[in-house]
């Protein structure tokens, strides 16, 4: 017999929906071309510390860059506030984030992930960007909340996810344990498997 699962888990100090344990998740960028680099409106959220990143960064992928984009980060920075009052990434005429480039094949991909793999810088890209498409939020007394985020654009991860049966939670491991750390991460996987034997999800 199954249980209803609890729609808020806790593991550690971090909340988080339990849709990051049930619902299934896998980027396929054959499919979806990079997309959620481009539709939006707003760029991707971002740290103080993460500006400074970008800010070293980009001498690095000058090159991959549009045009548009160079002048973007010229007269406003590789950061603005949105409507929300939070820090995101520069976007180009309200919609492709400023640091996004292109392949032969019109897929969009992410400048700054592509110089770090290249071996020519030493950072990546912003964690909102390597946890997607899982939010995370800090609460007004501090506690940090993980939400899934839905978005229609991503019909082929989600797709591929059930057709490979991953969880987002196990999707986003390496993001995961970057962010919290692999104690934590390995804390959530007892939480799944307490889940398990208490009836609250399927076996795997």
């Amino acid at each position: 017999m199954r249980y209803s699962l609890p729609p808020i888990l806790q593991v550690g100090d971090v909340l988080l929906t339990s849709d990051i344990i049930t619902e299934k998740f896998c980027c396929d960028l054959e499919a979806c071309k990079g997309i959620c680099c481009v539709e939006g409106d707003a760029g991707a959220p971002v740290t103080v510390e993460e500006i400074a990143e970008l800010e070293n960064v980009v001498e690095h992928i000058v090159d991959d860059l549009s045009p548009k984009a160079l002048k973007v980060l010229e007269e406003q920075g590789v950061a603005y506030t949105d409507q929300e009052g939070d820090l995101v990434t520069s976007i180009v005429d309200n919609k492709d984030c400023c640091f996004t480039c292109y392949s032969p094949d019109g897929t969009c991909l992410c400048a700054t992930e592509r110089a770090f793999r290249a071996g020519k810088t030493s950072w990546c890209k912003p964690i909102s960007c390597y946890l997607y498409p899982v939010r995370e939020k800090t609460l007004s007394d501090g506690t940090v909340a993980l939400n899934y985020h839905r978005w229609n654009v991503c019909h082929d991860a989600v797709k591929k996810g059930r057709e490979l049966n991953l969880p987002v939670w196990k999707f986003l491991r390496e993001p995961l344990i970057k962010r919290f750390g692999a104690d934590w991460y390995t804390e959530l996987e007892e939480v799944v498997a307490q889940l398990k034997e208490q009836g609250y999800l399927g076996v795997d």
